[in-house]
């Protein structure tokens, strides 16, 4: 009796067959899950709760891409929209359309002050907030308690040699929720580093009467202030507008002047604030 002989294209063939099925078997549970997946869909975009959630437009906010002028830049603004699918999500487990269980999700601009290296001249303009700045060279004792008292933050720019004097003020400032910044660059690395690590301040913030490309390039924020103000501080605030970064040299006058010079600018709808919220999109 011969002896069946079994080829090796034949054992090829069969594990090819095999291969086959399974590729086949794949295929329908891929294409099964494609239509019920796309079934689930169809019916959830006609389900009561998605389509309240759609039409519910009162939480959207566009996006305002920051404006760029060549070498400047002004701040836009953060978008807001309902995120549909979380949103939807959570009413479905709770039964109904609820509005209070509305998701939302933050779009950033496109153009952002984050991702373009320019010297920042303005807040928003469609923001009524504005920014103080102080630049320093002596006791600031004085400014800090006003600022308390009206509730407010500032923003407080130095040179090397108050920062040497005065290095145990800057985490105290910080933790208050002022920012500490430079206007001085004779020993610009150290300075930085007392800021961020000693005063735990993220960024840091430089300010320019002109452009300085080095510190431009160095520094998280440059800004260039809206304006100047060495005199008459109460009558040159009256210039103001949205945005307006209003720099003060701090003397014995602003000290006289600067409790007047926030109520007026409370009572004409302005918001004072530090310049990380200024420069927030």
């Amino acid at each position: 009796m011969k002896k069946k002989k079994f080829s090796t294209y034949n054992l090829i063939g069969d594990d090819m067959k095999k291969l086959f099925q399974i590729i086949g078997i794949i295929s329908l549970m891929g294409i099964s899950f494609f239509y019920t997946e796309k079934t689930i869909n169809v019916v959830k975009e006609y389900d009561d709760i998605m389509i309240s959630i759609k039409n519910n437009r009162k939480y959207n906010k566009k996006y305002m891409n920051a404006i760029v002028d060549k070498d400047t830049i002004i701040p836009g603004r953060s978008g807001i929209e309902i995120n549909i699918d979380k949103s939807y999500s959570r009413m479905k487990r709770y039964g109904k359309y609820n509005e209070s269980l509305i998701v939302l999700k933050k779009i950033k601009p496109k153009i952002s002050i984050n991702n373009n290296k320019k010297y920042i001249i303005s807040g928003n303009k469609y923001i009524k907030n504005i920014s103080l700045i102080f630049i320093v060279n002596d006791d600031i004792d004085d400014i800090i308690n006003i600022l308390d008292n009206k509730k407010i933050k500032g923003n407080f720019f130095v040179n090397t040699n108050w920062l040497e004097k005065n290095t145990n003020l800057i985490p105290l400032l910080i933790r208050e929720k002022h920012i500490v910044g430079l206007y001085d660059y004779s020993n610009y690395e150290w300075s930085r580093n007392i800021i961020k690590k000693i005063g735990k301040q993220k960024y840091d913030y430089c300010y320019v009467d002109k452009r300085n490309s080095k510190i431009l390039n160095k520094c998280d924020y440059t800004f260039i202030p809206s304006m100047n103000i060495n005199k008459n501080f109460y009558e040159k605030t009256k210039l103001l507008q949205n945005g307006s970064i209003i720099s003060y040299n701090v003397n014995k006058q602003l000290i006289e002047e600067l409790p007047i010079i926030i109520n007026y600018i409370k009572s004409k709808g302005y918001n004072i604030v530090s310049l990380k919220e200024l420069f927030n999109e």
